[in-house]
């Protein structure tokens, strides 16, 4: 049975030059084989998550009334309440509403541009009842930023492009990172039929950087062979997948791939889960057009990223 496979980053980050060229390869082969891997050697302190974790969780337990204060919705900035995205709309498959409620932030820097500017570069709204979070956020999305870019030139590397094809095309992008709670079973009740966690779904940026917590009702990924396989945990670990942008990018080289958090399961009718997910994109006005081959095999209409993005979120939001 296909798996996904544990890539250990410390020979790209203190190796030699054949060191860094068999990470490439490896990154190469299960983005081909899986569009899924999980990273160790990362150097991210597991200190840090585990904080934000915490005071993610002080937040989601305020009551209802503190937290609608903060209230948005799907690619805004602050508490997306229950009910309002159902990932599995972005493939056309109706779904109910996803079971989780999730804290987003996200690029907060304009560029100038005041259409992209009041899409993509919103100010992050921060709560004052948990004042550490925006600290602690913050410099987590210092570190994802770096941790995301390094990604893609190991990403070029396995492409045997200039270490610099994707980043320089990334050089003011926008990404968001999610805080998402799934509630545990006791709490939500039983799902209606065909409700997740998350539907199924694929990503739609370059580079997604998950931190996540081991789970009855946990991360599926579907295969070239058409099974939903349990995704492995790994301690100290982040799970890495790619989404449309740099699958259309690369064209279909690698694959943009369907997953799934499955719902809460009646063996663990308490198991509340916390996950940290970061989204990279690009520079929103970037256009990305297949690479042909022998890299590609696929070739799609070059596409502005803003526009195929902002598609995609309309397509989730309930």
């Amino acid at each position: 049975m296909r798996t996904v496979p544990i890539i250990d980053l410390t020979p790209w980050f203190h190796g030699d030059a054949g060191d860094r060229e068999e990470v490439a390869a490896q990154v190469d082969v299960a983005l081909r084989e899986i569009g899924f891997l999980l990273v160790t050697g990362h150097g991210v302190p597991a200190g840090l998550r585990a904080d934000i974790r915490a005071a993610a969780k002080r937040f989601f337990a305020l009551p209802y009334e503190v937290k609608n204060r903060y209230a948005a919705t799907v690619g805004e900035r602050g508490w997306l309440p229950p009910g309002v995205e159902a990932n599995g709309y972005a493939e056309g498959t109706p779904t109910p509403p996803d079971l989780k409620e999730t804290f987003a932030v996200g690029a907060d820097r304009p560029i100038g541009d005041p259409a992209i500017d009041a899409e993509w570069f919103l100010e992050n709204v921060w709560p004052e009842e948990v004042p550490e979070l925006r600290a602690l956020v913050t410099a987590y999305l210092d570190r994802m930023r770096a941790l995301a870019d390094e990604l893609l030139v190991i990403c070029a590397a396995a492409l045997g492009l200039p270490g610099d094809f994707f980043t320089s095309r990334a050089a003011h992008p926008t990404y968001t990172m999610n805080v998402n709670r799934y509630p545990p079973l006791s709490q939500v009740g039983e799902p209606e039929p065909g409700q997740f966690r998350i539907g199924p779904h694929t990503d739609f940026g370059t580079v997604t950087v998950l931190e996540r917590q081991p789970g009855v009702g946990g991360l599926q990924v579907f295969t070239l062979e058409g099974e939903w396989i349990d995704a492995p945990f790994v301690a100290d670990s982040f799970t890495i997948n790619i989404g449309d942008l740099l699958a259309r990018w690369t064209g279909d080289r690698w694959r943009s791939t369907r997953h799934r958090v499955l719902p809460p399961d009646p063996s663990a009718p308490d198991e509340e889960l916390v996950s940290l997910i970061y989204f990279y994109e690009c520079d929103p006005l970037a256009e990305v057009e297949s690479l042909g081959p022998p890299i590609g095999r696929v070739s799609y209409e070059p596409v502005r990223a803003s526009d195929y993005l902002l598609e995609k979120l309309k397509a989730i939001t309930v």
